[in-house]
């Protein structure tokens, strides 16, 4: 491997996440006598932060207090059920441990909330992580570098010699603006139509291909 810093999106590259985020999304959009959402509904509008994942998820005509008042319920339940049914992608972890093993250093940027995205990263990958980082306020979300670039400037890393790996069309625009080289990956929540579609050049379909790119 030539890199030394390999930066990993969350859900849908390392984490499946979505039947925890699907039963959260409808469980607060119940409160409110909204219509449920299927999985795949709910994957698609993955990727931007949760308040875009409620705005997105609640009938159209919503007003904004409305919609901040499911977010509200929606962050409550899944700060207590996000880890009921997530699991690592089959290989990932060993995949992350071989890395390390090579040298180099592993970072999770998501959009996730944060103390959500802490504590997943504890539970399911304690230790193997160099650094970790959420979405937090005054912070700009991906697609922006800046919780990108914040992980090189941490760990002392030329952009030159890290890698950005996700698994969605803003992970692709993410390492664009930080002017990074991408590995998209086809087995999270984006198929590899919409990733080619968003520019996507480089795309794999097993965490083992990591080790071989």
């Amino acid at each position: 491997m030539k890199k030394k810093l390999y930066i990993f999106d969350l859900d849908g590259t390392i984490l499946n996440t979505l039947e925890d985020l699907a039963i959260s999304v409808n469980y607060a959009l119940a409160v409110f006598d909204f219509p449920p959402l299927s999985n795949k509904e709910i994957a698609d509008r993955t990727g931007n932060g949760v308040q875009r994942l409620v705005e997105l998820s609640v009938p159209s005509t919503t007003d904004r207090k409305t919609t901040l008042a499911v977010l509200d319920v929606f962050k409550q339940h899944y700060f207590y059920h996000c880890a009921d049914h997530t699991r690592p992608y089959d290989d990932i972890k060993d995949v992350i441990c071989e890395i390390r093993r090579q040298g180099a250093k592993c970072a999770v940027v998501s959009n996730k909330m944060d103390s959500a995205v802490q504590e997943l990263a504890k539970d399911y990958f304690d230790g193997l992580f160099d650094f970790v980082s959420g979405q937090k306020d005054g912070v700009r979300k991906k697609p922006y570098p800046d919780t990108v670039l914040l992980a090189l400037k941490t760990l002392g890393v030329d952009k030159k010699d890290a890698l950005y790996i996700g698994d969605s069309e803003v992970d692709v625009a993410t390492a664009k603006n930080a002017d990074m080289q991408c590995l998209s990956v086809d087995w999270g929540f984006r198929d590899r139509q919409v990733l080619v579609e968003s520019g996507a050049t480089q795309i794999i379909s097993k965490p083992k291909d990591i080790l071989k790119f």
